[in-house]
């Protein structure tokens, strides 16, 4: 007797693997995966609501839901699986499976169409979208009102919800858009930055060793061919290049210094960019002073480091940072109104404790649970810090 084949139970469940490009992948990259497919799904109870609402049932209706309902749940995780451009066939499979069963199982039937419009606000562009959703909704209309000669007032209210649901989840995509293109325009102005500042610097380093090192070549030549010769003269030409690629060497580390730095200004222009993208209003002092030049870049990764923690865990609504000189101390905080408790210190305060370590400061670091965190830094002045300290401030736009 041949062998019966059955299906290959890896080959069916590998259709409801997370395409790349399916709905699923795109809220997974924004954390609301598993949150949005099983929050929503919360409302398919409303498939059973004719068990109590309902005096009496149809005597079809346990062979009709008992089909319709494992259907609609296969029909919900393809939609969030398979890629995107095949989620409007699983949602118009939805608003079918929904105008079949309405006449047996009226909540169930309505339950799938709404569904069905919820699905499609994700693909195609919005016109069309909203064409798909008004075109089941008349369908439903029809059905509910012809067919099923329902009255006018349960149809309006389920048309109502229908449309919320719709229109949300639409508007939601089309923000979420923009958002990522806005997210993709940022990332290009800092690519453009970081070509710009590549230039620069390959310009500044040629300028900078071009000459010097055609130098030092020629005073080495010179000194090659005036050895046999003259010894004294070979020997100040040797020195003399000696000199000069010391010299080019002192500007080098200048250079790469400059390179390296970055100032606590730009760093709070950056974490404004950061935060506001993420809803937090970040606020800061409008004159900052004159920094000494061995605090700015330590002082300016410090506060990059303490941002980043801020837009990744604190859950906060409102930041801020403050710079001030008190007493013979220079004084940094940065403040936010966040979710606080943080009890065990990761790499990121462990970094901040170092670098603040290194210019003879000291941290302290406050967080309450539901009271925010406060990081408070303070480091000594020297007399060539409070010599730099005497010009002129920054005035930032806050």
């Amino acid at each position: 007797m041949a062998e019966r084949l059955s299906p290959d139970p890896p080959m069916l469940l590998s259709w409801f693997k997370p395409a790349p490009d399916s709905l699923w992948t795109r809220l997974e990259g924004r954390g609301k995966a598993r949150t949005a497919s099983l929050f929503n799904l919360v409302w398919v109870v409303w498939a059973f609501a004719d068990l109590g609402f309902e005096r009496t049932l149809d005597a079809n209706w346990w062979w009709v839901t008992g089909w319709s309902f494992p259907t609609f749940l296969a029909l919900y995780a393809l939609a969030y699986t398979r890629p995107c451009r095949d989620t409007v066939w699983y949602g118009l499979a939805m608003a079918l499976l929904g105008f079949v069963t309405i006449n047996v199982n009226g909540s169930a039937g309505t339950s799938y169409v709404i569904f069905a419009g919820s699905f499609m606000a994700f693909t195609g562009r919005p016109l069309v979208c909203l064409l798909r959703v008004v075109g089941i909704l008349a369908a439903y209309i029809a059905v509910a009102t012809l067919v099923q000669r329902w009255g006018w007032q349960p149809t309006l209210i389920l048309s109502l919800v229908y449309s919320f649901v719709s229109v949300a989840n639409l508007l939601w995509r089309v923000n979420g858009q923009k958002e990522w293109e806005l997210k993709l325009s940022h990332d290009e102005v800092r690519r453009l930055a970081a070509t710009a500042e590549r230039e620069r610097i390959g310009r500044d380093l040629h300028d900078l060793l071009g000459h010097t090192l055609s130098l030092i070549t020629l005073k080495l030549e010179l000194s090659r061919r005036l050895l046999d010769r003259d010894v004294d003269a070979a020997r100040r030409e040797m020195e003399d290049a000696e000199r000069v690629a010391r010299h080019a060497l002192a500007e080098v580390r200048s250079a790469v210094t400059g390179i390296r730095a970055t100032g606590v200004a730009a760093e709070l222009a950056s974490a404004r960019l950061l935060l506001g993208a993420s809803s937090i209003r970040f606020d800061y002092i409008t004159e900052l002073p004159a920094l000494p030049a061995r605090m700015e870049n330590e002082l300016a990764l410090v506060l990059r480091e303490a941002v980043t923690n801020i837009h990744r865990h604190a859950k906060a609504t409102v930041a801020e940072a403050k710079v001030q000189v008190v007493g013979k101390e220079l004084a940094l905080c940065i403040a936010d109104n966040g979710c606080g408790g943080v009890s065990a210190e990761g790499n990121g305060i462990s970094g901040i404790r170092e670098r603040v370590r290194a210019l003879g400061g000291s941290v302290a670091f406050e967080s309450e649970r539901g009271k925010g965190t406060r990081v408070q830094i303070r480091v000594p002045l020297i007399a060539a810090d409070r010599a730099d300290l005497n010009s002129e401030p920054r005035r930032l736009a806050s």
